[in-house]
């Protein structure tokens, strides 16, 4: 039966005949005829504007990327992986234009990845090959930012920092950087081994390649670049996903609960626990909250029963209602 009114709230919108009988509402009532054009003009709406968003941080991850590439890595002479690595060496070699080459070989990868994985795959590389190459141009050809630091350890050190990070905010994205991304995805999917071994094995081998024009020094600096932007990559892709689980064993669990769902408006869900001593079964408490919310739970533990046990874990990811979804509300 299709329902005569629709209730709306912000961009939820529900039928009457799910609202709480004997409860008084205050939501907007719209007739059936709009609220099927409002929810299609919304649902674009949002389409549109987290494709822009996704547009930009893609873009600034390249930008972030360029920018320690053209200011750290080349004014300096370190060595690097994946396409950058194999600019340098044609580079020094052939003294071909490394954004150029890098135009030509990210353009050849992107063809490559379209025919294997698709146009899909193809549009998330689209930036990458083309808008990367062009500001590692432009940052090499202003001379201030050529002559940033002489200090061969601090370039290795923020250029393994910015690159990390511009690669884990692509990454992030769900986008590819590119380059050499493609082939040993390709090589994964074909041969079904982690795409990691690969990965490290093809930048093993660009290392090595540039270590033989580069001493000692420059090796061993590239090597520390290459190790700090790997951590940098790992930790921005977790970057506001990280969460804190929280498990109270307590006489006082309900009462616990209760007030945390009350001020946190968190969930919260009892396991059965046996203890080790008494061997007992007690009801445990678990709840998962955001980091700056743990002092808020401990002051609730402490003020409910002092005497409380409390385990608190960090959490990689959590999805769902309150993370990854909005939370109820009454």
């Amino acid at each position: 039966m299709i329902p005569k009114r629709i209730l709306t709230c912000r961009s939820r919108f529900v039928t009457l005949s799910s609202c709480e009988r004997g409860k008084t509402c205050y939501h907007k009532v719209v007739p059936v005829a709009r609220y099927n054009t409002m929810e299609r003009k919304i649902f674009l709406n949002n389409k549109v504007l987290q494709a822009v968003k996704k547009v930009a941080v893609i873009v600034l991850g390249n930008v972030v990327l360029a920018f320690a590439v053209g200011v750290f890595v080349v004014p300096n002479g370190l060595i690097a992986g994946g396409g950058n690595g194999i600019a340098l060496f044609v580079n020094h070699f052939t003294g071909l234009d490394m954004s150029l080459f890098l135009l030509i070989f990210n353009s050849f990868t992107l063809a490559l990845g379209a025919f294997v994985f698709g146009k899909e795959f193809a549009l998330t590389t689209l930036i990458n090959t083309f808008f990367y190459p062009v500001m590692l141009s432009l940052f090499q050809r202003v001379p201030s930012l050529q002559n940033m630091t002489s200090d061969t350890l601090l370039a290795a050190i923020f250029a393994g920092l910015l690159i990390g990070a511009g690669g884990g905010i692509v990454l992030k994205m769900g986008a590819s950087t590119g380059g050499m991304d493609v082939p040993n995805l390709i090589l994964s999917k074909k041969t079904g081994i982690n795409i990691g071994v690969f990965m490290y094995t093809f930048d093993t081998l660009i290392l090595l390649a540039q270590a033989t024009y580069s001493n000692s020094e420059q090796i061993l600096y590239g090597i520390l670049m290459v190790m700090i932007s790997s951590l940098t990559v790992s930790k921005v892709m977790l970057l506001g996903k990280n969460q804190v689980q929280v498990q109270i064993m307590s006489e006082k669990n309900e009462e616990i609960s209760a007030l945390i769902q009350k001020e946190l408006i968190r969930g919260t869900t009892f396991l059965q626990a046996v203890t080790g001593f008494k061997q007992t079964q007690r009801p445990m408490l678990m709840t998962v909250i955001s980091p700056r919310e743990l002092p808020k739970v401990e002051r609730i533990v402490q003020q409910a029963d002092p005497t409380a046990f409390m385990v608190v874990n960090q959490v990689s990811e959590v999805r769902g209602r309150g993370f990854t979804l909005d939370k109820w509300t009454k």
